[in-house]
């Protein structure tokens, strides 16, 4: 079992629901974001051009890197697959958020704990979708087992088409989360992990950057 997000990026219009449902459902703080959109382009000579927008999430990684380095066990996997943070545990110590390639992890400083996206386990364990799939009025994210072929998500990738679909760069830590972009709508930008996470330049508009 995988729990993950399939992101059909043909579908985006950039509205930015699901970065304000997420920090209201999670009360994340100011200047934190466990979901950010960017903006992908524009790209090429005008009059063609290409954009598409880009929801950041926790990857949800088969192999996460963050887990393996954490040192007192508070990073751990699910048995649903989600990877979890259990604050409890957590000293601290930001060697998780140094170990993820996408910068997906954020500081709580006045709790002094590593947090992230958790799919809004609190939400799914008891039946309900994640709380930026709620919201989104595209209707362009898919919450489910990745594994389970007869799942929404696996329904979603198989009716796309294996050319459309789309990770962010695996650095070992094998990504879950898929992107769907035909080449049709824009061509897919493989940007470099950390720069596509950790700042705001390419979404077009000032304001804070993801800690971490």
């Amino acid at each position: 079992m995988k729990k993950t997000m399939v992101i059909d990026l043909d579908r985006c219009i950039g509205c930015f629901s699901c970065e304000m449902a997420c920090k209201m459902e999670n009360d994340v703080a100011l200047g934190v974001y466990y979901n950010k959109v960017l903006t992908i382009g524009p790209m090429g000579v005008f009059p063609d051009i290409e954009q598409y927008h880009l929801p950041t999430i926790c990857q949800q990684c088969y192999n996460p890197t963050c887990v393996d380095v954490c040192p007192t066990g508070a990073s751990f996997k699910a048995a649903d697959g989600t990877v979890m943070v259990n604050k409890e545990l957590c000293i601290g110590c930001k060697y998780c958020m140094m170990a993820c390639p996408y910068g997906a992890r954020s500081y709580n400083a006045e709790q002094k704990v590593v947090e992230k996206c958790t799919l809004c386990a609190h939400l799914t364990a008891v039946g309900e979708k994640p709380a930026c799939v709620k919201v989104c009025c595209a209707k362009c994210r898919f919450f489910g087992d990745i594994d389970d072929p007869n799942s929404e998500v696996s329904k979603v990738l198989k009716e796309a088409g294996e050319a459309n679909i789309h990770s962010l760069p695996d650095r070992g830590n094998h990504p879950s989360v898929k992107y769907i972009l035909h080449r049709k709508t824009a061509t897919w930008q493989d940007i470099p992990p950390k720069e596509t996470w950790r700042t705001s330049n390419q979404s077009g508009r000032k304001g804070d950057k993801q800690h971490g």
